[in-house]
């Protein structure tokens, strides 16, 4: 059985990524790239399904034991898992090399600290997410595992065995001793990959990361959370593109048992725009440079057909399935792979796209004449569409509404897109997108304004909130000292919040109808968890309307719902208190790194 979301750690090398539980399984990996078919799916189903499990050896039977503790090395990707046993201390170290030109590879090195330890390693390949089993078989020393287009290749010095379907490995160290295991992918028409070599895989590794790391220009009191969450989206990115996906794990549930999960392997236009903010104010001004570019290469001249994601290498395709076989991630089922909500109009996303090409555009990215281009195109087919119903920036599955968001964002991208010309860079209608500007913020006040209540809510002529109201002040569409804002601020408090004081995203349930029953706002049954990203997005909004200690106190309440090594999934589940939604999640990674970075300015931050 899978362990429980945060017991996992994340290794990768900027094209995939595994999760290693905390005994030792790597529970999940797409091989070769993070949209393709999982080798191992252990996380959404049981052992048979695919696992790979090093770690101290343990009666038949029995669970295995937890790593006594783990850690990165220092600022790196590089995960050390240390086991106490009766007979002595091991240590596990997992990791996968970046890229250049050899074949995408996860390394295990089995280190003994003393004593002399029995290990175990139980590796069974499952390939098409748990659904084919392999052709297993001896090359030499060398086990390989093939199946249609796939083949994955083990390399080890420790002798192996085959039973029940499944690669062993049996073998005890002692002070000092290293034992390397290696699994290669290739596509099983081609040569066989490469003989791996962990040791110089290592420190090549390890460098990469200590490098990367040194760009980082934040040195403020947070700095360990933040390198740790820009790590973190460096390793979501797929660096042969620059595409960010939201996170490397499918259907991990928004509610344990619940219908809520969803494929994230994707890369939102929404998610990439933030991340993108982020990297540029921490100093990792190649990586926006590589967002911008595959964004324009997604967008092409299209923006009339403007999806809310793509594939990471821009794919417009991500149709939908459901994998019967998975009983899912606690009986959390349907397990899905792709995304129908691909074809959703999100308004909102506009919004996000202009805000991050105009904050490239303001710190000095190189300039792009086409995105001077795009930028203009998408505020004209704003201004015939931005009136219309959409389906949010949650991605509702019910009806389409005019949702305040929505609104705002698009207020966003047409104010930038003045600005943009107002500098002299660019010429385009300016009296009239002013006064389209205009247009849109008035309508928003009158419309989506709850006067009684003094608060936004979530659509026009709805009761009800909605988290991402927070971003009214943060996005310029109102100075934070506004009495509005500082009424739906504390609305949401009220209104939004669980008993821990973590925000939920809007209620999933509406009020009650003419016939006494209440619809589901966003078409889906059940509830789910308290959204991390708002709640970072709270903690900002207390800092700027000045209750700066009430915002620190928040950031370091969410900042001790990360894991043992600093990772955090979508969602917060406070009555299990337990990690929920795919993990680790980019947009709790990216909010994360912005409120630290605002409450150092402030110096809202602890001795």
């Amino acid at each position: 059985m899978a362990g429980r979301i945060e017991d996992y750690a994340l290794i990768g090398d900027m094209q995939t990524a595994a999760l290693i539980g905390r005994d030792g399984s790597a529970d999940w990996l797409c091989l070769p790239r993070f949209d393709s078919h999982a080798v191992f799916a252990g996380l959404l189903g049981t052992e048979e399904h695919g696992f790979w499990r090093v770690g101290p050896a343990h009666p038949a039977g029995g669970d295995p034991p937890p790593a006594d503790r783990r850690r990165y090395r220092g600022d790196s990707l590089v995960l050390e898992s240390e086991w106490d046993t009766p007979r002595g201390t091991v240590r596990i170290i997992d990791f996968m090399p970046p890229r250049e030109n050899h074949a995408p590879q996860l390394v295990r090195i089995v280190e003994g600290v003393s004593g002399r330890v029995r290990m175990r390693s139980a590796l069974r390949m499952r390939f098409s997410y748990g659904w084919v089993v392999p052709w297993v078989h001896k090359e030499g020393r060398r086990t390989v595992a093939v199946a249609g287009p796939d083949s994955v290749w083990l390399d080890t010095e420790a002798d192996t065995y085959g039973k029940d379907l499944t690669t062993y490995s049996d073998f005890t160290v002692g002070p000092g001793d290293r034992v390397a295991f290696t699994i290669s992918w290739e596509a099983s028409h081609r040569p066989a990959p490469e003989l791996p070599e962990p040791e110089e895989a290592l420190r090549t590794t390890e460098d990469f990361w200590r490098e990367w790391v040194e760009t980082c220009t934040y040195h403020g009191p947070y700095r360990e959370a933040v390198v740790r969450s820009l790590i973190t989206l460096k390793a979501l990115t797929y660096a042969p593109t620059g595409g960010i996906v939201a996170a490397p794990t499918t259907s991990l549930p928004e509610e344990i048992g619940g219908v809520r999960n969803w494929d994230y392997r994707f890369t939102w236009l929404r998610d990439a725009a933030i991340t993108l903010s982020s990297l540029l104010r921490t100093g990792y001004r190649e990586e926006a440079r590589a967002w911008r570019e595959w964004l324009l290469r997604a967008v092409a001249g299209d923006p009339e057909n403007l999806q809310i994601m793509y594939g990471i290498a821009g794919e417009r395709e991500l149709s939908e399935a459901e994998l019967s076989w998975l009983p899912g991630y606690e009986g959390s089922k349907p397990v899905r792979v792709g995304n129908g909500a691909a074809g959703q109009l999100q308004l909102d996303v506009y919004g996000e796209m202009v805000e991050a090409l105009h904050l490239g555009h303001m710190t000095g990215l190189a300039r792009n004449d086409y995105a001077q281009l795009l930028q203009l195109k998408l505020i004209g087919y704003l201004e015939d569409h931005w009136e219309e119903k959409d389906e949010g920036i949650w991605e509702v599955r019910g009806p389409r509404r005019h949702f305040v968001h929505s609104k705002v964002m698009a207020w966003v991208a047409v104010d930038r897109t003045v600005k943009l010309i107002e500098s002299g860079d660019v010429d385009g209608p300016l009296e009239r997108w002013r006064n389209l500007r205009d247009e849109i913020h008035r309508q928003v006040c009158e419309k989506g304004y709850d006067k009684e209540r003094n608060t936004f809510t979530q659509s026009y002529g709805s009761k009800e909130l909605d988290a991402s109201l927070l971003l009214i002040p943060q996005m310029g569409f109102l100075p934070p000292d506004d009495k509005r804002v500082i009424g739906t601020i504390e609305a949401i408090q009220r209104e939004l919040t669980t008993e821990d004081g973590f925000v939920l995203r809007y209620p999933t349930s509406s009020e009650a109808g003419a016939d006494g029953t209440a619809e589901n706002v966003d078409g889906l049954a059940g509830e789910e968890g308290a959204f991390l990203a708002c709640s970072f997005w709270l903690a900002d909004d207390l800092a700027m309307i000045g209750r700066v200690d009430e915002a620190r106190k928040l950031f370091e309440k969410l900042l001790a719902l990360r894991n043992d090594v600093g990772l955090l999934a979508e969602e917060w589940d406070s009555a299990r208190q337990r990690q929920v939604g795919n993990f680790p999640q980019a947009f709790s990674h990216v909010p994360l790194i912005d409120t630290a970075l605002r409450l150092t300015a402030s110096g809202a931050y602890g001795v």
